[in-house]
């Protein structure tokens, strides 16, 4: 739940989840520690802060202000994903996996999780796949700092100051450790991610410790997830939709609040993907075309809309739905839709994301570690690679075509890249055009020796070596090779 009513950040920021342009990622702004600290003096007093006592107020208030903060709330590259890139690295085989022997390790929990609230395990484990990787990935950033930072600097001053005084009162009642109230930038924790206003809420002490400890508790995670669900008005016994077959020459506008009987829809000529007969499972289902008519097509019922409200994007309540299914099915073979997305270059998995960025590294982009996470460095590095090779769009995106650009339709192991410049042998150098005066210097120290060798020739042994590197910042460098 990167913000239970996520609404109020893609309504204030305008984001689109359909573009696929990369927006320049803005600088850290500089934040004024006197303005934040006369902030902070008018916070301890507010209405808000009404039942937060001063102890726990000047014991977890910040030296100074947090500038990355601010920094993610004007950048969000995820919104700006196509639907296929957004599904494929949540819902991919590892995380099919991991969620079946979630299911089994947590069987007997999940079963009392569904007898007391009425919500369906794989469900519930959907929402802690997607959230936190079941639990492997709770976030870094200091709550406090975070959400004071955005108390007094930018936009939605007010949502963030209800935020931050109720994390200071979840501290105050003992539920969870100060130490352990990190997460998001934007202030959501846990193994399912709640905001502190839906932490006080909705969290429930499920395993009998006396705290709602939904970082280190696992029935407590899973079962506030249910709670969660259970009060935004799930339907026990109703599946979330499925995906339809539209008939041929149907049009349709995506609108998935618009409800109409399965009757309605069967007259219209919908069928389940694989050409059966719609099952009247649900109440009523509207249409789901995240792609447009030529996509992948849904039904949803309630209980998608269920899952829309814990995070408010319908491709992450479509994320949601898809991992359920799969656990469901317990079938990591196969975590595409039926019919394919519109696109001649889908998404990449995780772990082809891993494959990518180890090519960069090999190539002489440092770009950090290989974590599976295509971030800013990663993004940076793609763009870089596309430039210097002249592939257009140079829009530094991690699809499957540049996969198959990078690492071939096998991932290569690391003894394959075997030319000076860290890149397979036989490809092409890593130098840039002519006109690119870094490509030129290198070509200058790369041939000082009498006799220049070429690249595919083991090197004189009096011969001064350099590999490009292009760095996270953008900025080229020569690191010599001795």
């Amino acid at each position: 739940m990167r913000i239970s009513t996520l609404s109020l950040l893609t309504a204030a920021i305008g984001i689109s989840i359909a573009s696929t342009a990369q927006a320049a990622k803005p600088d850290a702004p500089y934040l004024s520690n006197s303005e934040f600290q006369q902030c902070l003096d008018g916070l301890k007093n507010s209405s808000k802060f009404r039942g937060v006592d001063s102890f726990t107020f000047n014991n977890y208030r910040p030296n100074e202000p947090d500038p990355s903060v601010i920094q993610s709330l004007n950048y969000q590259p995820e919104f700006q994903k196509d639907v296929w890139d957004y599904l494929s690295a949540l819902v991919d085989k590892e995380r099919v996996e991991d969620g079946i022997r979630a299911k089994r390790q947590w069987g007997d929990t999940l079963r009392q999780i569904e007898s007391r609230y009425g919500v369906k395990p794989e469900h519930v484990l959907g929402v802690w796949g997607v959230e936190s990787n079941f639990g492997q990935t709770l976030g870094k950033k200091p709550l406090f700092e975070s959400l004071a930072t955005l108390s007094c600097f930018d936009r939605r001053q007010s949502y963030f100051q209800g935020e931050f005084a109720n994390a200071l009162k979840i501290v105050q009642r003992g539920d969870i450790a100060p130490s352990d109230m990190t997460g998001s930038w934007a202030g959501a924790f846990g193994q399912t991610q709640f905001m502190p206003s839906t932490f006080l809420e909705l969290a429930v002490d499920f395993d009998g410790d006396g705290r709602r400890d939904l970082v280190n508790s696992v029935p407590d995670a899973l079962a506030s997830t249910a709670n969660f669900l259970d009060n935004r008005g799930y339907r026990s016994g109703e599946p979330w939709g499925y995906e339809v077959k539209l008939p041929d020459g149907y049009w349709a506008a995506s609108d998935r609040k618009n409800k109409k009987s399965i009757s309605h829809w069967r007259n219209q000529g919908l069928t389940l993907a694989n050409g059966g007969s719609l099952p009247y499972d649900l109440n009523s289902a509207g249409l789901l075309l995240p792609a447009g008519i030529d996509g992948p097509a849904f039904l949803v019922g309630k209980n998608f809309d269920t899952f829309y409200s814990y995070n408010a994007s319908e491709n992450y309540a479509l994320a949601i739905a898809h991992l359920s299914d799969l656990i469901t099915r317990e079938d990591s073979s196969k975590t595409d839709f039926v019919t394919a997305w519109p696109t001649n270059d889908p998404g990449i998995s995780r772990q082809q994301a891993k494959d990518i960025q180890q090519a960069l590294l090999d190539a002489g982009y440092d770009i950090g570690g290989v974590d599976g996470i295509i971030g800013d460095n990663t993004r940076t590095a793609i763009q870089q690679y596309q430039t210097s090779r002249g592939i257009f769009p140079a829009d530094g995106r991690a699809g499957q075509n540049f996969y198959r650009t990078i690492v071939g339709s096998t991932a290569p192991s690391r003894t394959q890249y075997t030319n000076q410049y860290g890149q397979p042998a036989g490809a092409r150098p890593l130098t840039p055009a002519p006109a690119d005066r870094m490509g030129q210097l290198i070509q200058r120290q790369t041939t000082i020796a009498p006799s220049a060798p070429s690249y595919s020739s083991p090197a004189p042994a009096n011969t001064v070596r350099y590999r490009r590197v292009v760095g996270g910042d953008g900025v080229t460098r020569l690191v010599r090779i001795d």
